[in-house]
C-alpha cells in the first residue's frame, strides 16, 4: 500500500460523525421510556385485578336458609337432677365418732342409724337426771302420805270439838230447862252457857282448819308435781341429747355425703351443729339448671321446658329462678312432668331447654357463629348459585338456641354460612368446592 492510499484511509476514520450519536442517544430514551411505560401499564392492569377469593370446602361448612314463620324462642344450659327434698344432719350435740355404718351412696330409711357418736358428760348428766326425777317421785309419794296423815288428825280434831260442843250445848240446853224449875241456880246456868259457848268458836275454828286442808293440800302437791315435771322435762332432754349421738337419717332415701367438707372418719370429734350427712330422696326429683346471666332476663315461673338426660327428654317447668347470678349463670330449678326414665338417679349430668316465648310470624335462620340478640355481624351469604359466599352485614333480632331472628340485611330464601369463619376474616368473599 502507498503512503498516500494510508493516509486516505486515516483521514477518513478520524472525521466525527455527531449524527450517529443523536441517534444512539434517541433509541436509548425510546427505549426507557418505552420500559416506563410498559411497567406502569402492566402495574395499573395488576392494581386493577380482583384477589383470588380463598377456597373452602362445602362440606366443611353449615348452611342455613333464612325462613319466615313461627319461631320459639329458647334458653339452654347445662345441670344436674337433684333431690327435691334435701336434708342435712347435724350433730346436734358435740360428740366422737365411734362408729359409721352406712357409707355415701347407700340406700337408707327414716330410722336408719348412719353414724354412732359418743359423749361421756352428756350420757352421765342423762344418768344424774333420772335418780333426780325418781328422787322426786319418791318426794311426792312421801308429801301426798303426810298431806293424809294431816288431814285424817285434822279430820279427829274437827270430830273431837263437834263433839265436845254438842255436849256442852246440850248441858246449857237441860241447866237451862231445870233453871226455870229452881233446880239449877243461875251461876251454873251461865257457866254452863259460857263453856258452850267457848267449845263452839272452838269448832269452828276447828271446822275452817279442815276445810282449808283440800286447798293446801292440793297447792303442796301441785308444787312438787312441777317440780317433779320439771325434773322428767330435764331427764328426757338429756335423754333425747344422748339418742341423738346416733345420727339417723330421718328420711327415706340415698346418703349422699358423709361430713361436709371433710370425709367424716371414726375417733373424730365433731363439734354441736356440724353436718353429719346429706341424704336425699331418690323417688322425687328436680333438676337444676345453669343459664347464662346475659339469657336469664326473659325467664318466668311455669315455662315450659324439656330435661335430657342422654336417655330420654322429659317435660317440666320452671319451679324457681334464683334471684341472684353466680359466676355469670343463674340457676333454675325445673319441676319434671313425667316419670324418670331407667338410670335416672341424683347428680346425674343433663342438659336443659326453656321455652320463653313463641313469636308467630318472624324472619329467622339459624343462628350464626357470634350472633346475638341486637347485634350486627358480618355473615357470608351464597351468591352465583351456592359456589360463592360474600360477607354481608346482618341486623339479628331476639335470639334462641338455635334460632335468631333476622332484621336486616337477609330475605327469605338465602342462604349463609352460620358456621365459624374466623379463619377467612381477612376476605370479603370464598369460594365453595
Amino acid at each position: 500500500m502507498s503512503d498516500y492510499a494510508f493516509t486516505s484511509e486515516m483521514s477518513s476514520m478520524d472525521i466525527p460523525r455527531p449524527d450517529q450519536a443523536r441517534k444512539r442517544r434517541r433509541r436509548r430514551l425510546i427505549w426507557i421510556v418505552s420500559t416506563v411505560v410498559v411497567v406502569t401499564l402492566i402495574t395499573f392492569g395488576l392494581s386493577r385485578l380482583k384477589v383470588a377469593a380463598p377456597s373452602v370446602q362445602k362440606v366443611e361448612v353449615v348452611i342455613e336458609t333464612v325462613k319466615r314463620g313461627p319461631m320459639t324462642r329458647q334458653v339452654h344450659g347445662p345441670g344436674t337432677l337433684v333431690p327435691e327434698e334435701i336434708r342435712w344432719i347435724p350433730a346436734q350435740n358435740a360428740g366422737r365418732v365411734e362408729r359409721i355404718n352406712v357409707l355415701a351412696g347407700a340406700a337408707v330409711k327414716a330410722d336408719t342409724i348412719m353414724v354412732e357418736l359418743s359423749d361421756p358428760v352428756l350420757e352421765q348428766a342423762a344418768v344424774d337426771a333420772r335418780f333426780a326425777v325418781k328422787a322426786a317421785e319418791a318426794e311426792l309419794a312421801n308429801l301426798q302420805v303426810q298431806l293424809s296423815n294431816q288431814r285424817l288428825t285434822l279430820q279427829a280434831s274437827a270430830a273431837s270439838a263437834q263433839a265436845n260442843y254438842n255436849a256442852a250445848k246440850l248441858d246449857a240446853e237441860v241447866n237451862e230447862e231445870l233453871a226455870k224449875s229452881g233446880l239449877v241456880p243461875a251461876i251454873v246456868l251461865k257457866q254452863s252457857k259460857a263453856k258452850a259457848e267457848e267449845l263452839s268458836k272452838l269448832n269452828e275454828i276447828e271446822q275452817e282448819r279442815l276445810k282449808m286442808v283440800p286447798e293446801s293440800s292440793k297447792a303442796q302437791v301441785a308444787s312438787a308435781e312441777a317440780r317433779l315435771e320439771q325434773l322428767r322435762a330435764m331427764y328426757e332432754l338429756k335423754r333425747k341429747q344422748v339418742e341423738a349421738l346416733k345420727v339417723r337419717s330421718g328420711i327415706d332415701g340415698v346418703l349422699q355425703k358423709l361430713g361436709d367438707t371433710l370425709q367424716l372418719q371414726e375417733g373424730q370429734q365433731v363439734p354441736a351443729g356440724a353436718m353429719i350427712a346429706k341424704v336425699g330422696t331418690t323417688t322425687r326429683l328436680k333438676a337444676e339448671i345453669r343459664i347464662p346471666e346475659a339469657q336469664a332476663r326473659d325467664l318466668e315461673l311455669d315455662q315450659p321446658a324439656a330435661i335430657d338426660t342422654r336417655n330420654g327428654v322429659i317435660p317440666g317447668h320452671v319451679v324457681r329462678i334464683d334471684p341472684a347470678s353466680q359466676n355469670g349463670s343463674v340457676l333454675v330449678d325445673v319441676g319434671l312432668d313425667a316419670a324418670l326414665p331407667k338410670g335416672a338417679r341424683p347428680e346425674l349430668s343433663v342438659e336443659g331447654t326453656i321455652d320463653l316465648e313463641r313469636l308467630t310470624d318472624v324472619l329467622y335462620v339459624g343462628r350464626p357463629v357470634n350472633a346475638q340478640s341486637g347485634s350486627t355481624v358480618g355473615v357470608f351469604k351464597l351468591v352465583d348459585g351456592g359456589s360463592e359466599a360474600i360477607r354481608v352485614p346482618v341486623k339479628f333480632g331476639s335470639d334462641s338456641v338455635r334460632h335468631i331472628v333476622v332484621k336486616e340485611g337477609l330475605k327469605e330464601g338465602d342462604q349463609i354460612i352460620s358456621s365459624d369463619m374466623s379463619t377467612w376474616d381477612a376476605h370479603d368473599r370464598v369460594r365453595l368446592n
